[in-house]
C-alpha cells in the first residue's frame, strides 16, 4: 500500500486538525495525558530495558540484574503445586471452553471443490475447580492402566481442551510428557514414541484413524491408547495387545474407591522432567528437548512480565498447535493467571475461515479474546487480505483510510493515541478478531515491519514481538507494549540473559560498532536439559563456570544501545555463492513475503552459482489479475506452467525486492534471478512446512530436485 508518498499534504493537516479537535473535546482527559506524558513516558522506558555490560554481553533486564527470576510465586516450583494454587484460588472461574458442532454440511466452491463447513454453538466451559478434578481423576486413571511416575508417555493430538487436561494430569502424576505434532508423518511418529520408549499414547479419534493406526505395528512396546472422544472407536485391526481407552472411561477409573488412592502417589520434583517436547523437523528428523518442571515455571514467568495487568479478566483464544512451545508457553502464562482460554482451530478461526459455514460465526466472533498469539504466516494472511480489500474501495474510500492510516502510525510513534481513527476507521477491521484484542504475540519466525505496522495500526493493539526456542521453553526476548519499533524482538526476559557470540566467517563481531552482532546464546534456568538420546546434538548446549547452562541458537543477533535484540541472520541460511557474497534465506523470503503477488516463498542458493532462485506459491488473486491484464488464459496450474506467466511474476518480485534492498540498503544479489511458480499450496501435511509454517528446506530441495537443475542448468 502506499503510504504518505500519495497523500496531498494539505489533507493531511485538514485531518491531523480535525482528529486533533475531536480528541481534545471528546476525550480530554486521555488527550491530556497522551499529548503531555506519553513521549516522556516512553522515553523513560526506554531507558529501562536492561543491563548493558561488555559489547559481547551478557544482556539482561533491570529487574534481574542482580538475580534471574525462577518462579511466578515463592513455593510453586512445579506446574502441579502451580495449577493446583491457581484452581484453589479461582475454582469457579471459567478455565477451559469449547464449541460444539452444531451441524456438518458439504458445500461446492466455484472451482468443483468441495469443502466441508460446520455451524458451531456457544462456549461450553468448565471451571477451573472442574479442570483440576477432570485432571487428578485421569491420572489416577492412567496409573490404574500401569502408568508409571518418572515413566514416558505421549500425546498426539490437536490442540483443544482435552490436551491440557491431559497434560495437567501428567505434570500431577510426575509422568514426563512426550509431545508429537498432529501432522507428523508415520515415520517421525514411529521415532517419537519408539525413542521415548512409551507404553500408551492419548490422541484423538481422528488421528487414530488417519495417522497412529498405519504405524502401530512398527510401536511395539505401546501397550495402551487413551483417545479423548467419547466416540466408539473400531478396535478392528489393531495389534493383538494393544487396549483402547476413551478418556471418560479412563476418568471413571480414576474414581473408583481402588484407584482414588493413585491420585497424587508421586509429588513430582522441580528437577524432574515434566516435556519431552519434539521439534517440528524443520531442519531435519524431530528432536526431543527435555524440559524439567523448572525449565517451564522459569521461561513462563519471563513471559508472564512482558504481559501488563494480566489477570482473570483476560480471555485468551488457544489455536496454534499445543505440542509447539510457543503455545504451551501462552496456554500456562494465562492458567497461571486464572484466565479463561477458548479453543479453536485454524480452520474455524474467524468468521470468513474455510470450515464456518457463510453467514455463521467464526470463534473470535463468539469468544471475543483479548489475548492471542500467532505466527507471522497468518498475521502475514491477515495483513494481504485486508489490504486486498483496501485495494477494492472507491478513491475516497481508500485515501480517508490511507490518510487515517498515516496519521495513526505517526500518532503511536509518538506515544499517542487515536481514539476517533479507531472509533471510526479501523473499528470494523478490529472486529474481525472479536474486537476486544489488547495484545497480540508474534513469534515461531521473524514479522516483517509492514506486517507489524498494520497489526499495531488496524487491530488497535500492541504486538509483542519475541524470541524463543524449544530449547529456552519459548523464551529469550519479548518486545514492552510500548515499543513500536519494527524489526526488533525487544530486550531480555527476566529469567534469561543473552550473550553474543563472535562469528568470523559470516563476518559478524561483538566489536561491531555502531551495533554489536553475533551468534545468540541464552542463558539461564529456562535452558532445557539437552536432546533425548541425542547426545552429539547436545553439542549445542554449554555450561559456564557458574554452572548455568547455555544454549547456542545459531541465530545472528544485534544489540541496539536501548538493550533490544534485532535478528539480523541465521547462520544455517546463510549461503556463500561462487562470487564470495553471503545471502541470507531467511532474509530474502521476509523481504519478499508481503509482496501481494506472493503466497508462500522459499529462496534457494548454492555455493557454485553466482546468483539465487526461489520457489513461489503465487496469490491466486493476483495471477489472474496480472493473467488478465496480458490476455494470458487457462487455469492456475496451467498459469503456473506458462513461461510467460513465470517471467510476468519474477518481474513484479524484483520490482519489490529492489526497493525493499534500496529502503534496507541491502545488496542486489539477494533478489532472486530466477523462480519457479508452484499451484499448489505447501501445508504441514505434505511434509513441506511444519505446523508453524516454517518451511521445511530439505524436502522442498527434494521435492523441487528437477526445477532447481533446470533454474541452474538451464535445461
Amino acid at each position: 500500500m502506499k503510504l504518505k508518498e500519495d497523500l496531498n499534504p494539505v489533507l493531511l493537516h485538514i485531518i491531523h486538525f480535525i482528529v486533533w479537535i475531536y480528541t481534545c473535546f471528546t476525550f480530554l482527559p486521555y488527550s491530556i495525558f497522551t499529548l503531555v506524558s506519553g513521549p516522556k513516558e516512553r522515553a523513560m522506558k526506554l531507558k529501562a530495558i536492561s543491563v548493558l555490560g561488555q559489547p559481547e554481553g551478557p544482556y539482561r533486564d533491570l529487574k534481574a540484574a542482580k538475580e534471574l527470576v525462577t518462579c511466578l510465586r515463592p513455593g510453586l516450583d512445579t506446574l502441579a503445586k502451580l495449577f493446583t494454587d491457581t484452581a484453589r484460588r479461582f475454582a469457579d472461574r471459567e478455565c477451559l471452553g469449547t464449541r460444539m458442532v452444531i451441524s456438518e454440511e458439504d458445500e461446492q466452491q466455484s472451482n468443483g471443490k468441495v469443502f466441508k463447513k460446520v455451524i458451531l454453538g456457544e462456549y461450553q466451559w468448565l471451571t477451573y475447580a472442574e479442570t483440576l478434578s477432570a485432571a487428578s481423576r485421569l491420572g489416577a486413571g492412567l496409573s490404574s492402566l500401569g502408568q508409571r511416575p518418572k515413566h514416558n508417555i505421549a500425546i498426539f493430538c490437536e490442540t483443544r481442551a482435552e490436551w491440557i487436561i491431559a497434560a495437567m494430569a501428567c505434570f500431577m502424576q510426575g509422568f514426563p510428557l512426550a509431545t508429537l505434532y498432529a501432522t507428523l508423518g508415520g515415520q517421525a511418529i514411529a521415532h517419537g514414541l519408539n525413542e521415548t520408549e512409551v507404553t500408551h499414547v492419548i490422541t484423538s479419534r481422528e488421528l487414530l484413524e488417519t495417522r497412529l493406526k498405519a504405524i502401530l505395528a512398527k510401536v511395539p512396546k505401546l501397550q495402551c491408547i487413551i483417545v479423548v472422544d467419547n466416540t466408539p472407536t473400531a478396535w478392528l485391526g489393531y495389534p493383538r495387545g494393544v487396549s483402547i481407552h476413551s478418556m471418560d472411561a479412563v476418568q471413571e477409573l480414576g474414581v473408583r474407591p481402588d484407584n482414588t488412592a493413585r491420585t497424587n502417589q508421586y509429588q513430582p520434583l522441580p528437577s524432574d522432567t515434566a516435556v519431552i517436547m519434539y521439534t517440528s523437523g524443520s531442519t531435519g528428523p524431530p528432536k526431543g528437548a527435555i524440559i524439567s518442571h523448572s525449565n517451564i515455571i522459569a521461561g513462563i514467568t519471563g513471559l508472564a512480565e512482558r504481559i501488563p495487568s494480566l489477570s482473570e479478566e483476560d480471555t485468551y483464544i488457544g489455536y496454534l498447535p499445543l505440542a509447539h512451545v510457543l503455545e504451551l508457553s501462552a496456554e500456562l502464562v494465562c492458567l497461571a493467571h486464572g484466565c479463561k482460554i477458548g479453543y479453536s482451530s485454524p480452520q474455524t478461526l474467524s468468521d470468513q475461515s474455510t470450515k464456518i459455514k457463510t453467514g455463521s460465526k467464526g470463534d473470535t466472533s463468539v469468544l471475543r479474546p483479548t489475548l492471542m498469539a500467532a505466527v507471522p504466516e497468518i498475521m502475514d494472511r491477515i495483513y494481504k487480505n485486508v489490504m486486498a480489500k483496501v485495494e477494492e474501495m472507491n478513491r475516497s474510500q481508500r485515501t480517508l483510510f490511507t490518510l487515517a492510516y498515516n496519521y495513526k502510525l505517526e500518532q503511536i510513534g509518538q506515544g499517542h493515541g487515536t481514539p476517533l481513527c479507531d472509533r471510526l476507521v479501523f473499528k470494523k477491521v478490529r472486529s474481525l478478531l472479536g474486537g476486544r484484542v489488547r495484545l497480540m504475540f508474534s513469534g515461531g519466525a521473524p514479522l516483517s515491519a509492514a506486517t507489524q505496522r498494520f497489526m499495531n495500526v488496524c487491530f488497535c493493539c500492541p504486538v509483542g514481538q519475541g524470541y524463543g526456542l524449544t530449547e529456552t521453553c519459548g523464551a529469550g526476548t519479548v518486545s514492552k507494549v510500548w515499543d513500536y519499533s519494527c524489526g526488533r524482538v525487544g530486550g531480555p526476559l527476566i529469567c534469561c540473559e543473552i550473550m553474543l557470540r563472535d562469528w568470523p566467517e559470516g563476518g559478524y563481531l561483538s566489536t561491531d560498532k555502531p551495533y554489536p552482532r553475533g551468534e545468540i546464546l541464552i542463558g539461564g534456568p529456562n535452558v532445557t536439559m539437552g536432546y533425548y538420546k541425542n547426545h552429539l546434538e547436545n553439542k549445542h548446549f554449554i555450561v559456564d563456570e557458574n554452572g548455568q547452562r547455555w544454549f547456542c541458537t545459531g541465530d545472528i543477533g544485534e544489540a541496539h544501545p536501548d538493550g533490544c535484540l534485532k535478528i539480523i541472520d541465521r547462520s544455517k541460511d546463510l549461503v556463500k555463492l561462487q562470487t564470495g557474497e553471503y545471502v541470507s534465506l531467511g532474509t530474502v523470503e521476509a523481504m519478499l513475503k508481503n509482496c501481494a503477488m506472493v503466497d508462500s516463498i522459499c529462496a534457494y542458493a548454492r555455493s557454485s552459482e553466482s546468483y539465487m532462485i526461489a520457489f513461489v506459491v503465487p496469490n491466486q488473486k493476483q495471477l489472474q489479475a496480472l493473467a488478465d491484464q496480458y490476455g494470458v488464459r487457462g487455469s492456475r496450474e496451467e498459469l503456473c506452467k506458462a513461461e510467460v506467466m513465470v517471467e510476468l511474476v519474477l518481474k513484479v518480485i524484483k520490482n519489490a525486492g529492489l526497493k525493499a534492498c534500496q529502503a534496507d540498503n541491502r545488496p542486489s544479489i539477494e533478489i532472486p534471478r530466477k523462480i519457479h511458480l508452484s499451484p499448489d499450496p505447501w501445508t504441514s501435511e505434505a511434509g513441506l512446512v511444519t505446523d508453524a509454517f516454517k518451511l521445511k528446506r530439505k524436502e522442498l530441495e527434494i521435492y523441487y530436485r528437477d526445477e532447481i537443475e533446470k533454474m541452474y542448468g538451464g535445461k
